[in-house]
């Protein structure tokens, strides 16, 4: 029997591969499960310094598996969210690698990633909006806060599909490669993010979470705070190693 879940490491980056393709990557209980155990591995795994979400090379995830909704009930899944992490929040920088169809909870699990590299396939959209189901896995929060609020609220009332170059155009994509490259590109991007000093960086990310919806006092207060938690480590000696470095290009 498959896994529906696939885990592999790529020196300090894991990739988290949906694995029901037959099921264009939809997501049963099992999957929800799996997805939750491997987003808590990778946050406590000491070596990992970036994760990348995909669904391989022709579809990124169909959304909820409609045949198995009472497996993603709070009751069976818990905390984290029906699909298993969307209301997980971890420390770590994270790359969804899209192809094909991103649709659904699809969307909303490619949302919950810092960033969005697709292919030129990469179709996007709320389609459950035909159906009448809600979004719960976040979709609702983090979709206007990637393209802003009139945007969203278009993509969440209307359902339509939203192809990859829309989507770079509107901001939901941050880059788009030839068909079957999204992962390589992503991966290239998450060894660039791991080569850099983790701690200033994860504190950075941090206050750009914290910060948002608060008035910028408070958003500053709070990058202040988190800054000053680490402002010795641009002096470390891999900090000046790296600035010197940088200085000699």
């Amino acid at each position: 029997m498959e896994k529906p879940v696939l885990v592999s490491r790529d020196g300090s980056v894991c990739i988290i591969q949906i694995n029901r393709p037959r099921k264009r990557n939809a997501i049963d209980g099992q999957t929800a499960q799996a997805l939750r155990e491997a987003w808590l591995a990778f946050e406590a795994d000491d070596e990992v310094c970036v994760g990348i979400l995909t669904g391989g090379d022709d579809v990124f995830c169909a959304g909820a598996d409609l045949t198995a909704l009472a497996e993603l009930a709070p009751d069976v899944i818990g905390e984290y969210g029906p699909l298993g992490f969307t209301r997980m929040f971890v420390t770590k920088p994270t790359i969804a690698a899209v192809a094909g169809y991103c649709v659904a909870g699809g969307l909303e699990m490619a949302c919950w990633c810092d960033m969005r590299i697709v292919d030129e396939t990469a179709i996007f959209g709320y389609f459950e909006r035909r159906f009448g189901v809600p979004l719960v896995d976040g979709g609702t929060q983090r979709l206007p806060r990637i393209i802003g609020l009139g945007r969203a609220l278009e993509l969440t009332l209307t359902g339509r599909a939203v192809d990859a170059q829309e989507a770079l155009a509107i901001g939901l994509a941050n880059e788009v490669t030839p068909k079957g490259e999204s992962l390589q590109r992503a991966l290239e991007l998450a060894h660039q993010i791991a080569a850099f000093p983790q701690l200033c960086l994860r504190h950075d990310r941090q206050a750009i979470y914290l910060g948002l919806g608060r008035p910028l006092a408070e958003g500053l207060r709070i990058e202040a705070e988190l800054g000053a938690e680490v402002a010795g480590v641009g002096a470390s000696e891999r900090g000046t190693k790296i600035l010197h470095e940088w200085e000699g290009k």
